[in-house]
């Protein structure tokens, strides 16, 4: 992670204009904070005592220096404005921190500060303290958003709405299976960050190249001493060279992105005039246009669309980090850092928007009823081709069923009334009989249980 310059932009600016989802109306969801200056310091700052009180358990180095390391390893104790200007003119991520820390240890113990260490190892252990911190706090809002969803799949188990596919009326189905959709993607992807952050929480003590080199046999053991001490795991080849598995997480924080904006797409399509099924959340006094007061536009949905978007944005970058010459590039492991944070950030202000979106999503059962009838009838064109089909064969059936459908939306007819005075359907399965099978909550399959069996898994994953 490059320092920043006094005349560049901070990392919270190139980060994604983070300001412009800071809203008083919405929680921040925390994560932005851990990547403060101060804390990415102190993750580092904890990462250079921990290595310390582990060499001098092995014997490396005094215990007293060990102390004094520990001592004196946080923010509050060290000058922040020394840091800054020696920032400023080394342009160098860590050796401020370090050289400030070693004049603030003193004495004898200021020489083993940093024993045996590499700048990458103290600053990708202290990200992955940072990545291991937000990465809890991305986990429990993706449960409280399944526990939300868990809510609104049952309450809308038997809301009966049309079913569409590319865009037009296909078969009944209820609310509750849109929102079972939500919760099975929900769940899927979450057991997929969950699998892709665990080797990022490692710690990397191998030296300049991830030899051991300069700590030799008694390498592999302060690393895992330091590992232990942080509460975090070991790489196996602890070397500069392997970034795929932060990479790996962009990627999946990617897809959550997308699952994500998929349901804030569907909100912001539903709650348009023409559909007028669903609502977001709109608190009293909120304004939707400055010259139509009549406007209850959605604001949460877009905000979601577009953080998903750069979210998504960042994979490529990720990916890319991972082709690099040699044993390190320093270019590639600052723009990962930078990717990391930023898809973490935001992933943070997406789920507090999402999770305000399904607590308190409006439902317009009444609308959705009426938008059953824009089709007169004809979303049940697959249940009487089904029941004529037993009787006449399948493709017979479809293409008398069709033939009547095609009359029905081109010529404006009645589709029911030529059904019932087709021959060929009514006197095969009588007009009570095709009357019924047209009846939209006739057709909406399992609808209603796969809602509420979704809901029970969201609340158990939940726990």
């Amino acid at each position: 992670m490059r320092a920043p310059d006094a005349a560049a932009p901070t990392i919270a600016e190139i980060a994604g204009e983070a300001d412009r989802f800071t809203d008083h109306r919405v929680p921040d969801a925390g994560i932005r904070r851990l990547f403060s200056e101060r804390s990415v310091w102190q993750a580092r700052l904890d990462v250079e005592a921990a290595l310390a009180r582990a060499e001098a358990r092995l014997g490396i180095i005094p215990h007293a220096a060990a102390e004094r390391i520990t001592e004196c390893a946080r923010v509050e104790a060290l000058d922040a404005a020394r840091i800054e200007a020696a920032t400023r003119v080394q342009a160098h991520p860590l050796v401020p921190l370090v050289e400030e820390l070693t004049r603030v240890v003193g004495g004898d113990a200021s020489g083993w500060v940093h024993w045996g260490a590499t700048t990458q190892n103290i600053m990708q252990s202290g990200m992955a303290l940072l990545i291991r911190d937000a990465h809890t706090i991305v986990a429990a809002l993706i449960g409280d958003c399944l526990t939300a969803l868990a809510e609104l799949a049952e309450r809308s188990a038997d809301m009966i709405m049309p079913g569409r596919t590319h865009g037009q009326h296909a078969v009944p189905i209820t609310f509750g299976l849109k929102a079972a959709t939500w919760i099975d993607d929900l769940l899927r992807v979450r057991d997929r960050i969950d699998r892709g952050v665990e080797p990022c929480l490692r710690v990397m003590m191998g030296g300049a190249v991830g030899s051991f080199a300069s700590l030799g046999d008694r390498g592999p053991e302060v690393q895992r001493l330091v590992a232990r001490d942080l509460g975090l795991g070991v790489m196996p080849i602890p070397s500069r060279a392997v970034l795929s598995p932060q990479s790996g997480y962009v990627m999946d924080l990617s897809l959550l992105a997308a699952v994500c904006a998929r349901i804030a797409v569907e909100v912001e399509t539903l709650m348009g005039t023409e559909f007028g099924e669903v609502s977001e959340p709109v608190p009293p006094g909120s304004v939707g246009s400055s010259t139509m007061p009549h406007k209850r536009n959605p604001k949460l949905a877009p905000d979601m669309i577009e953080l998903s978007a750069q979210i998504r944005a960042l994979a490529p970058e990720a990916v890319q980090a991972l082709i690099h010459p040699h044993e390190a590039d320093s270019g590639a492991t600052a723009a990962l850092d930078a990717a990391i944070e930023q898809a973490l950030v935001k992933t943070g202000d997406l789920l507090v928007r999402l999770r305000i979106v399904v607590e308190g999503l409006e439902l317009f059962p009444l609308r959705m009823r009426r938008n059953l009838q824009l089709s007169g009838s004809m979303l049940g064109s697959e249940s009487v081709m089904l029941a004529l089909g037993e009787r006449i064969g399948r493709d017979e059936a479809h293409r008398i069923v069709y033939e009547h459908a095609m009359r029905a939306a081109t010529e404006g007819l009645a589709f029911e009334e030529l059904l019932i005075t087709d021959p060929r359907v009514a006197g095969t399965l009588g007009a009570e009989r095709v009357v019924a099978l047209l009846d939209p909550s006739a057709h909406v399959g399992l609808s209603p249980r796969l809602a509420r069996e979704a809901a029970a898994r969201a609340r158990e994953a939940v726990g």
